[in-house]
């Protein structure tokens, strides 16, 4: 190892550390990031999570993994739309709320405690769809994430996922004397982004208090996805402003800054491949079956 991979590796087992503290925490709160699903989004699940219809308008029957995606809200969300569904969390307090989703919703849900950069426990070539809400930003490489994507992803198979946007992250969440948003944070650097100096109403959307997070660039993401054997097919930055709202607000912000990049990419396929030739992921040690 370099002295920059050793430096790297002692700053992931700290962020991992502090983020699933951090995530136990948010779940202990009650906060809304962790509100499990709701009658209202299980009663049009794929018109909830897959509005644009990345996903074909059917997951029935699909292998799907809901990578570093616990709290108990995508899923019971996919699981009711007939997907068979694996959870990968860090925070068992996340993963209850999956358990207990799944417990009280009579759903079938598999759900794994790890980190979304080490998938070890699931074979090759073991899901037909991974879907990735944002949380890339809790590790200082995304690369190993990637390469983990497309290893257990079968040929063909769709990666979806949601990251928070390197600009958002550089940028200020108050305004200054000008009433414009400012570049705080440099973009080309390896060290995680400091809490938020100056908080807004806005800052418990944009930044999860207590969590370690870091900048990555477009090239890292978008580039790190390509380099680990995916085609991206389509790219979003999700609409989230509004005319009207009040100066400071998430949706103000957002007429200015995108506060997240979503991506469909798909992993590389040979002409004789086939899905229908690959195996189902056994059932690891580390699954928590729901009671």
């Amino acid at each position: 190892m370099t002295g920059r991979d050793d430096l790297i590796s002692s700053d992931r087992a700290a962020a991992l550390r502090t983020n699933q503290q951090c995530y136990d925490a948010l779940v202990a709160r009650e906060v809304a990031l962790c509100r499990p699903a709701s009658d209202q989004e299980l009663a049009d699940p794929l018109g909830t999570l897959d509005p644009i219809g990345w996903l074909g308008g059917s997951v029935k029957g699909k292998r799907l993994l809901c990578l570093a995606a616990g709290g108990g809200r995508q899923s019971a969300i996919y699981a009711t739309a007939g997907a068979e569904v694996t959870v990968v969390d860090i925070s068992p307090a996340m993963l209850e709320l999956d358990r207990q989703v799944a417990r009280r919703r009579g759903l079938n849900i598999r759900l794994i405690q790890a980190s979304m950069d080490r998938l070890d426990m699931l074979p090759d070539r073991s899901f037909e769809i991974v879907v990735h809400p944002v949380s890339t930003c809790y590790l200082p490489n995304v690369a190993p994430v990637f390469r983990e994507v497309a290893r257990v992803l079968c040929p063909g198979g769709i990666y979806i996922s949601q990251h928070k946007s390197p600009t958002s992250l550089q940028t200020s969440h108050r305004c200054n004397a000008e009433g414009r948003y400012a570049i705080e944070h440099a973009y080309y650097r390896d060290a995680a982004i400091p809490p938020v100096a100056q908080p807004s109403s806005a800052s418990g959307r944009l930044r999860e208090r207590g969590a370690v997070e870091y900048l990555h660039r477009l090239e890292q993401l978008i580039g790190g996805i390509c380099r680990a054997g995916m085609v991206i097919e389509d790219f979003i930055e999700p609409f989230h402003p509004e005319a009207d709202a009040p100066v400071e607000a998430f949706a103000h912000r957002a007429q200015f800054v995108a506060p997240y990049l979503r991506i469909k990419a798909r992993r590389a396929a040979p002409a004789s491949t086939s899905l229908a030739t690959t195996a189902a992921p056994p059932a690891p040690s580390q699954i928590i079956l729901p009671q």
